[in-house]
């Protein structure tokens, strides 16, 4: 299963980390995690190439974070938002593939 752990404050999402397995297919084949994967890197392009928001970025073995700077444009938290919306909606079509949570920070 895939884990979005989406993190805001003050009502805005500031943050997130993705992680895991949607498990719907064999790696390499897996419709759930290909939509999960190309939705993170529009995000993430698009509140660093396009909005040029310096938000740090961290790829790991099988975990990928991202936080915006507390001064950050209110279009680079509505990436995000677009993100966990986005997310929810697979969440729903895909039962069991992907669990999205929300912390307060």
């Amino acid at each position: 299963m895939i884990l979005a752990h989406f993190y805001q404050k003050k009502g805005r999402t500031c943050g997130c980390s993705i992680s895991g397995h949607a498990g719907y297919a064999d790696f390499g084949k897996d419709i759930v995690c290909a939509s999960v994967t190309s939705a993170l890197q529009m995000a993430v392009n698009g509140i660093t190439e396009v909005l040029k928001v310096p938000a740090k970025v961290e790829v790991l073995e099988n975990e990928i974070s991202v936080q915006l700077p507390e001064d950050s444009q209110c279009a680079a938290y509505s990436f995000l938002e677009a993100l966990k919306m986005h997310l929810e909606i697979l969440s729903d079509d895909y039962k069991g593939t992907i669990k999205v949570k929300v912390s307060e920070v």
